[in-house]
């Protein structure tokens, strides 16, 4: 997994809570040094460690950090993460900054996981979508990947997905599918809402469909068309719409490819960390 570019602009963030300055920290001497440690309350899947560490490195370059957990890794509530040593200052004015970045990657990479592991056995593939925090997109994808699931486009610039408003547009499913053809060499994905326009999506033969808000039988008789159709394999499925943690082995099992998930990053809950610091005698 690549670290996104994102973490090149770690001052920007440090500069949302800091401003002009850390107004409390400054009662502390800045020689103080100090130890800290980073503990999770709740069981959690490690995710943004080079966020954390470029947050503290910005602040004190020389702080020391050491992981006791690898990034990805699954550990349990109470566990001790890593531990920090420097200036009592840098820790004070960097946890929370980081400790944010910390919670959010590992909520989303912990989604992932669980979205990922309820469909172990299937040969489909969870996907994320564009519904991501504005501003961390990219860190949230690298989370995903992290917890075991896929990216899918980054943003509107690298795929082409038609849906009902383009079609709409264009006049109709085969118009849309030709003028993005002639548009760019990308593959093709366009979203259908039944059976009906299934089938005219696959006379006209773009590289992926998505099936949106498909119940059970219709996702069957989706893969059954299509296989019959174009053959398997020619065109990927891909389910989308209202697809839950219980329902997700169900909609695997139909035979679609994939499932694209906005919960993965729409719905993440920050993960309960806290920082203790010891000062140095």
């Amino acid at each position: 997994m690549t670290i996104p570019s994102e973490i090149n602009e770690i001052n920007t963030f440090l500069s949302e809570d800091i401003g002009s300055g850390d107004i409390t920290a400054s009662i502390i001497p800045a020689s103080m040094q100090a130890t800290a440690d980073v503990i999770t309350r709740e069981n959690m899947v490690v995710c943004g460690q080079a966020w954390f560490n470029a947050v503290f490195r910005a602040l004190e370059p020389d702080l020391k950090i050491n992981w006791l957990v690898k990034e990805g890794a699954w550990v349990k509530a109470d566990s001790v993460l890593c531990q920090l040593q420097g200036q009592a200052r840098s820790l004070l004015s960097g946890e929370r900054t980081a400790l944010n970045w910390l919670q959010t990657l590992s909520a989303t990479a912990g989604v992932a996981r669980r979205y990922a592991e309820a469909i172990a056995g299937t040969n489909c593939k969870i996907l994320d979508t564009r519904k991501t925090i504005p501003g961390l997109r990219q860190a949230q994808k690298y989370a995903v990947a992290c917890g075991g699931c896929y990216n899918h486009r980054l943003g509107l610039y690298d795929g082409v997905l038609i849906k009902e408003n383009h079609i709409i547009a264009a006049g109709s499913i085969a118009a849309a599918v030709q003028l993005a053809r002639q548009q760019t060499a990308m593959p093709v994905e366009i979203e259908v809402e039944s059976l009906a326009e299934l089938q005219d999506a696959l006379a006209v033969r773009p590289d992926r469909i998505m099936l949106d808000n498909f119940n059970l039988e219709a996702l069957k008789s989706a893969v059954k068309i299509t296989t019959e159709m174009v053959g398997k394999g020619h065109i990927e499925l891909e389910a989308s719409g209202n697809i839950t943690l219980d329902t997700i082995k169900a909609v695997a099992e139909t035979g679609v490819d994939y499932i694209s998930i906005g919960a993965l990053t729409k719905h993440v809950i920050a993960v309960d960390l806290s920082m203790r610091i010891r000062l140095e005698k």
